[in-house]
């Protein structure tokens, strides 16, 4: 064990490199949604479930991999996922279709969902010393945050060199890294073989999100099927149901539904909830604007989000630093507060210098990057010791869920608003989808003449801009709600 003492922060390296890859792996297509698009002519349905796919699935499984790390241990559970996180990536690189690429990507959130509980019982077992065991939670919550941020950015880059699939095939070199300094340097803890694995509960939950996002989807498209909305709705509905119940009988459930009252509990995973809905929903939208409608490279695109992960790594650290002095009510609000200014921001100086909005950016990356931080800290902090596990399941089920209810959801509400605002120029075939998707219209415009496809592209470039607007604003006001009811909602006894 002195070994795995003093490697313990060469050990907190190796698995918030993999954290790093599954958070990173959240936002990295935002960049390449535009080439995938015009090179596949996906719909705007599938672009969706092209990236909606990811955080469903690892959603649905956190609750149940935490359970199976358990039972057959961690490390064992983390090795296992590293392994199908490769082989998924390699999947996902040369897929040649959409369905094929859904598909890598969902393989890809079962490796991801067997490796995320398991960081952080691994960094339990090797920090002993509690002040140091606050700092390395402080560094894992910073590469959460930070992580999901700077997605983009590294696509820009890749793709500026290279074909798409690179942002997934960059997976594989630090996958092997991870698993030879894995299986070297972390320590194997045998499992607890009485510990009850519930299979049929992960699986519920799981479809009862992905049928709800379904239901979500399918009411932003330009013409809904309103039949199949209320299926996957009741679908959706009744599976989580199934699931609730299920919890509430069983002696050993994944979701023990008591945690919820500790103070101080439910308003932090409130926060990470939203936080992540706004961070995921808001870079989904502005990777889209800064190429389709901006006319930026993916690397100027990354270059130009640059420092909302820059400023995310920042607060991180320091808001884990600074949060027992301030305390969690304090920290949580005005993190969630300034994100809600940042957002705000984004929606009305859409149209200022590059300067500005750069600004705006790291004003909203520091606002974000500290409220995750401290949510996840208040997560963790609040839960009794004995559901120190299940609270960490929670903690990442959270974010996922929240990044998968983001890219719906602002997806959604881009889609209603831009297929209302958008009148298509006379003289277009009936069946032309121009109202589908930017993307459709700009691929219209390559067979049009240079005055008509110009007109084209203005009406629909300036409907996008108005569905950015929508998405800015609904982030900036769900933000802002939300830092409301942590203050009104956190017991002063929770927020010392």
């Amino acid at each position: 064990m002195r070994d795995n003492h003093a490697n313990r922060w060469l050990i907190l390296a190796v698995i918030s490199s993999a954290l790093f890859l599954i958070v990173m792996d959240m936002t990295v297509l935002y960049t390449a949604l535009p080439t995938l698009t015009h090179d596949w002519r996906a719909s705007a349905s599938e672009k969706l479930w092209i990236v909606n796919a990811y955080g469903l699935v690892v959603a649905g499984l956190l609750l149940g991999m935490g359970t199976l790390g358990d039972r057959l241990g961690h490390k064992r559970l983390f090795v296992a996922g590293l392994l199908v996180f490769g082989l998924a990536s390699l999947c996902a690189a040369f897929s040649v279709t959409p369905a094929l690429l859904i598909a890598s990507r969902a393989l890809l959130a079962v490796g991801a969902a067997m490796m995320m509980p398991a960081t952080l019982s691994i960094l339990r077992l090797v920090f002993t010393d509690d002040s140091e065991r606050a700092m390395a939670i402080g560094l894992w919550a910073a590469v959460a945050s930070g992580g999901a941020a700077f997605g983009p950015v590294l696509g820009g880059v890749l793709l500026e060199h290279f074909w798409w699939g690179s942002v997934f095939l960059i997976n594989v070199p630090v996958v092997a890294v991870a698993l030879v300094l894995a299986l070297r340097l972390i320590p194997t803890q045998p499992g607890n073989a009485d510990r009850k694995w519930d299979l049929a509960g992960s699986l519920l939950v799981m479809v009862g999100l992905i049928g709800l996002a379904y239901a979500i989807k399918e009411l932003g498209k330009p013409v809904p099927s309103f039949q199949a909305m209320l299926i996957a709705g009741a679908i959706g509905g009744l599976f989580m149901a199934l699931f609730v119940r299920r919890q509430l009988r069983s002696d050993e459930p994944m979701l023990d539904f008591a945690i919820f009252r500790h103070p101080g509990f439910g308003v932090a995973v409130l926060s990470a909830l939203v936080a992540a809905i706004a961070l995921m929903g808001m870079e989904l939208v502005y990777m889209q604007r800064l190429q389709l409608v901006l006319d930026m490279s993916p690397l100027q695109a990354g270059i130009f989000i640059l420092p909302l992960p820059v400023a995310s790594f920042i607060s991180g650290p320091l808001a884990g630093r600074w949060l027992p002095r301030i305390g969690s009510r304090r920290m949580l609000t005005a993190s969630l507060f300034l994100s809600g200014l940042g957002m705000a921001g984004c929606m009305l100086l859409y149209d200022a210098p590059a300067f500005i909005q750069m600004l705006v950016l790291f004003v909203l990356g520091i606002g974000l990057g500290a409220a995750m931080t401290a949510a996840s800290s208040t997560i963790m902090d609040r839960a009794p010791p004995e559901r120190a596990g299940m609270a960490a399941s929670i903690e990442e089920v959270s974010y996922e869920l929240g990044g998968a209810i983001g890219v719906t959801l602002m997806g959604s509400i881009l889609s209603v608003v831009y297929d209302a605002v958008l009148e298509p120029p006379a003289g277009l075939p009936a069946d032309n989808l121009v109202r589908d998707s930017l993307d459709e219209a700009l691929r219209t415009a390559e067979s049009m003449s240079a005055e008509s496809a110009h007109h084209l592209l203005s009406l629909a470039k300036a409907a996008f801009d108005q569905g950015y607007v929508a998405v800015m604003g609904s982030c900036a006001i769900l933000l802002l709600l939300t830092a409301g009811i942590v203050w009104r909602r956190y017991g002063r006894e929770a927020g010392r």
